[in-house]
């Protein structure tokens, strides 16, 4: 693709520790570039003004030593109050919108990009799933799930449940894609499917 073509924008969907962010990685191999969403709100949460507004809400007890923001801490706060995570969210989705948004342009104007992926843990709930092209649905049974949760990131069943209460449900995810990659067995089985996605998404 040459420059200045739109490029096709592939949304990822699923449940926590599903493999999104594995997906995505296979998709950067073939040529994709991929747009992290958690990525952004990390570097957003180290800008002073959002620092600001963040610690306005919530005080000063969702910092770490260093006083920068503790994720883990900052999670246990809005993860057991809807109104809390409702204010987290107007503060931070629209500079993360905003900061896709440019990627999205950026990426457009190079060369040799096959397509643009949303990494993007509330893709649906904030209403990017008509943004995309091809919404891409990562099936991965709970067992499996809780398993790389445990292990990747220290979350444990019951955390996992209450942060997924907050999103749209897994079988409206899965209602709502074009194409499933089934994630409940070994890795190349994984690369194989992201393979067949892709060449069906750039060859069409």
């Amino acid at each position: 693709m040459g420059n200045n073509i739109k490029k096709p924008i592939i949304g990822i969907l699923g449940g926590v520790a599903s493999g999104k962010s594995t997906v995505a990685a296979e998709f950067a191999k073939l040529g994709c570039k991929v747009i992290d969403a958690d990525k952004i709100v990390h570097e957003l949460l180290q800008k002073t003004v959002v620092k600001d507004k963040i610690t306005g809400l919530f005080g000063q007890a969702i910092l770490d030593s260093a006083g920068k923001i503790d994720h883990r801490k900052l999670a246990e706060v809005v993860f057991t109050d809807a109104d809390k995570l409702s204010s987290l969210n107007k503060i931070i989705h629209p500079f993360v919108l905003e900061r896709t948004e440019e990627f999205i342009e950026q990426y457009n104007r190079q060369g040799g990009i096959k397509a643009i992926v949303l990494d993007m843990p509330l893709l649906a709930e904030v209403g990017w799933a008509e943004r995309c092209d091809r919404l891409i649905f990562v099936d991965c049974k709970p067992k499996l799930r809780i398993e790389r949760a445990k292990k990747m990131r220290g979350l444990d069943e019951n955390q996992i449940k209450i942060r997924e209460n907050f999103q749209i449900s897994l079988d409206n995810k899965a209602a709502i894609a074009d194409n499933s990659i089934d994630n409940n067995s070994d890795f190349q089985a994984l690369v194989r499917q992201v393979f067949d996605v892709f060449s069906y998404i750039v060859n069409k």
